[in-house]
């Protein structure tokens, strides 16, 4: 017998088109909010970012797990998105990694690690189907480069997100408000170090996922 997670909920009527604006509102100002101030932001400012009273904000997320939870969810689907298209849509393999890279910077992918930190259900069902289509993403698009050969063959998908993670997690405080206009610039020189034929051996063994992932 499986278990059943713990956040499971019965199926939910389907949103009314503005109803459904408002909870994207919601998530979009919650994401952008988050990124600046970490996720212990007040939810008031998020309701006014976002547009919306704060009864609207509750009545879609009724606790601020909840609302990590989609935030999480929404930054995952977008970034596997960008993944897809890069790959559908450029005809040069390494120019696809490219686009990727710098679509997932847009994203704050990294923005994820202090979201996920504290009391997020990692094993829910639905951040392991948007994790498993975003790893398979990103697989896909390294994959096509490597066998292209472009792309060295001695990192793994675990050595780019440790990249994009500290190219796009943000920095306490703000004495470096200005540090987002040089992040396209440093990731373009991290770019070219992946570019075969590699000037250097790198020290260690590739990173993999499973390195990354969280155990308990």
């Amino acid at each position: 017998m499986t278990a059943t997670d713990s956040r499971t909920k019965p199926p939910q009527p389907r949103l009314r088109a503005d109803a459904l604006r408002n909870r994207e509102r919601i998530i979009a100002a919650a994401r952008q909010t988050m990124v600046e101030f970490g996720a212990e932001v007040s939810l008031d400012e998020i309701a006014r970012r976002a547009g919306v009273g704060n009864a609207t904000l509750y009545r879609h997320f009724p606790d601020r797990l909840e609302l990590i939870h989609h935030v999480t969810l929404s930054v995952m689907s977008r970034t596997a998105d960008c993944a897809e298209a890069a790959l559908a849509e450029e005809p040069d393999a390494f120019r696809a990694l490219r686009r990727f890279v710098h679509a997932a910077v847009e994203e704050r992918i990294g923005a994820l690690c202090p979201l996920l930190s504290d009391g997020v259900d990692l094993d829910h069902s639905e951040l392991r189907a948007a994790r498993g289509r975003l790893e398979t993403a990103i697989e896909a698009v390294m994959g096509a480069a490597r066998d292209s050969g472009q792309l060295r063959t001695d990192i793994a998908v675990g050595d780019l997100m440790v990249a994009l993670t500290q190219l796009t997690r943000p920095l306490p405080g703000s004495g470096c408000i200005d540090f987002d206009k040089f992040v396209h610039r440093h990731l373009q020189l991290f770019l070219d170090g992946l570019l075969t034929p590699a000037r250097s051996e790198l020290p260690g063994a590739a990173a993999t996922l499973e390195d990354l992932r969280h155990r308990s």
